[in-house]
């Protein structure tokens, strides 16, 4: 992987910024609780000035290589939430039975982002803000909670960049992707199709099209005129091949038909196993 810029004998920040951007170069943003961020031995020498202790989003002080702000989002931590809520805004609860009382990576989170008017066009990478992640429902109340995990925005760069090198539109648009548990409730059963431990709630996946053309359908990648299943197997395939590239990034993967609320579309995570359905 080739960055451009110049590093000279003894700069200690090449390799930080290195782990800042990401296996796609992409990443615009650090996120974690101010624990989890003040104990990478790597990334010190980039953190000691910035006040980790705060929870919000914090200017690294470095442009990335095309001189995009990089930033450090530091967690509210989960006990901010008054039970079920933030404030006004209903967040529901994370289930405590099923998978997440056997599995980790389906406890509730650590911490959350706080997004507000003030802070939602916040680049994270260099395609999506964090607005693009927030939950649909309760439009016109402040701050949010949102959830949202650094491996998903770096597999959703890779397939955007891919995509690029295909001659395909790289314009990825986030159709769903965090879920408060109150929200995905909704949709659990077979009306909805939602599952109930979906990964969702856990900030690490997003249903997504490829809109070059900005009219909120997915575009005409098989180029047979029509907008198919066929478009959202085209994007599957190359999320597929990222995978196969970088594993560490393997995740569920699942290519969505159109029905009469929603065009053809592809869920993509990245919860550490291969998952199909």
């Amino acid at each position: 992987m080739t960055h451009e810029w110049i590093a000279t004998p003894g700069d200690s920040t090449v390799s930080p910024l290195l782990e800042v951007l990401g296996s796609s170069g992409n990443l615009r943003a650090l996120i974690g609780t101010s624990v989890s961020l003040a104990q990478s031995l790597v990334l010190q020498p980039l953190l000691s000035g910035v006040p980790l202790g705060a929870p919000g989003v914090h200017s690294l002080g470095l442009p990335a290589p095309d001189g995009d702000p990089l930033v450090v989002v530091t967690l509210e931590p989960f006990e901010a939430m008054q039970g079920a809520r933030l404030d006004a805004y209903r967040v529901g609860r994370w289930p405590t039975h099923g998978l997440a009382a056997r599995n980790p990576s389906y406890a509730h989170p650590q911490g959350f982002i706080s997004v507000t008017p003030a802070n939602e066009y916040t680049q994270v990478s260099k395609r999506f803000r964090l607005r693009d992640f927030l939950t649909h429902d309760q439009q016109n109340v402040w701050p949010k909670v949102l959830v949202l995990r650094v491996p998903l925005l770096d597999k959703l760069e890779l397939i955007g960049d891919e995509l690029e090198r295909r001659g395909l539109p790289s314009s990825l648009h986030i159709m769903s992707g965090f879920r408060t548990p109150q929200y995905n409730a909704q949709g659990v059963g077979p009306k909805g199709g939602r599952a109930r431990e979906s990964r969702h709630m856990y900030g690490d996946a997003a249903d997504v099209i490829v809109d070059g053309n900005e009219d909120g359908v997915m575009d005409d990648l098989d180029g047979d005129g029509r907008v198919t299943i066929g478009d959202a197997r085209v994007l599957l395939a190359v999320a597929e091949g990222v995978e196969l590239e970088h594993p560490d990034l393997v995740g569920g993967l699942s290519a969505i038909r159109a029905n009469s609320a929603h065009g053809p579309f592809v869920h993509i995570d990245a919860r550490g196993v291969r998952a199909r359905w």
